[in-house]
């Protein structure tokens, strides 16, 4: 295949996706974006030279139709929410599952060579001794995990029944600019801080994450989209750094100047892993991904964002 792709990306006006369409365009690809905005806002490309198609990924005639011309597709578009998908396990399997055999399937019929998968670490493999990796067997304990698991099924099963070339990138907990609408801790600690509000913290606050910033995993799904790698991999697109609720609450009191900001304890949720890390090793191997914006770094500017572009907005 050819350095630079036609590529369509599903979910292209969300969080990672606006982060994404900038980056591809800078690399010399073709992109289209379809997105149905429900969680996507065009505003989120506003200046970018991109087409973007209004559709819904459960609609097989808008996604052959969005597909005309392009060799690849970055499949984003997703319902996110662990706690949403406890609350509606019959939407998120919509979306979740149903949605991306829908893409799998339309690339299927295209001309589209490649396709490449957004999934998750953490949810998908359940309650595990961290760091997890490829080799850990999956075991969600949610409908959110689930799903994503279906998806990783489906693309393995249509790289080896069709030969499409399907790769799967597992996120850690993604923050970074974009993400207004995005919700996650790094989100709700920042909101109640800027509201004067206590952040919540569900559980003890030692229950962890790996979080990472946009950019990176931006440059994981390009290399996944460019490298030669075989149908059906996966990999893990990560920090490998754990970071518990308690130490990511005072990373953002500290980001916001507000060290002393008041913390409320809350029960635990059902269906969230307690801890959870991930390796990179096979990505660095076989992609040449790293990480390359810690939370140090991170958090801040995810802070800085949020205050320019969302709260300044609002008052």
């Amino acid at each position: 295949m050819a350095d630079t792709h036609s590529v369509l990306v599903t979910g292209g006006a969300g969080f990672v996706g606006a982060t994404l369409v900038r980056r591809l365009l800078g690399s010399g690809h073709a992109v289209r974006v379809i997105d149905n905005f429900s969680t996507g806002d065009p505003a989120h490309l506003a200046g970018v030279e991109v087409e973007v198609v209004k559709g819904d990924i459960r609609d097989a005639d808008a996604l052959a139709g969005a597909l005309t011309g392009m060799d690849s597709v970055i499949h984003l578009a997703a319902a996110g929410s662990v706690i949403g998908s406890i609350s509606d396990p019959a939407d998120n399997f919509s979306v979740n599952a149903f949605g991306t055999f829908n893409v799998l399937n339309a690339a299927r019929n295209s001309a589209a060579q490649r396709v490449v998968i957004a999934s998750t670490g953490g949810a998908l493999i359940g309650d595990a001794i961290p760091p997890v990796d490829e080799s850990c067997v999956p075991k969600p304990i949610s409908p959110y995990g689930a799903s994503k698991l279906a998806g990783e099924g489906y693309a393995h099963a249509f790289a080896k029944a069709y030969g499409l070339r399907t790769v799967a990138i597992r996120f850690g907990n993604v923050y970074g600019p974009w993400s207004g609408r995005k919700r996650g801790a790094v989100n709700t600690f920042f909101k109640a801080i800027h509201s004067g509000e206590p952040m919540v913290i569900y559980g003890d606050g030692s229950a962890s994450r790996d979080y990472v910033y946009v950019d990176d995993i931006a440059s994981a799904l390009e290399l996944a989209l460019t490298r030669d790698v075989a149908g059906g991999s996966v990999f893990h697109a990560a920090s490998g750094v754990e970071t518990t609720v308690t130490g990511l609450a005072d990373l953002c009191r500290a980001a916001a100047g507000a060290p002393g900001h008041p913390v409320e304890y809350r029960p635990a949720r059902a269906g969230e892993v307690g801890r959870n890390f991930a390796s990179y090793d096979l990505a660095r191997d076989v992609l040449g991904y790293a990480p390359t914006v810690g939370t140090g770094t991170g958090i801040p500017l995810t802070w800085e964002w949020l205050q320019r572009e969302v709260y300044a907005a609002s008052q």
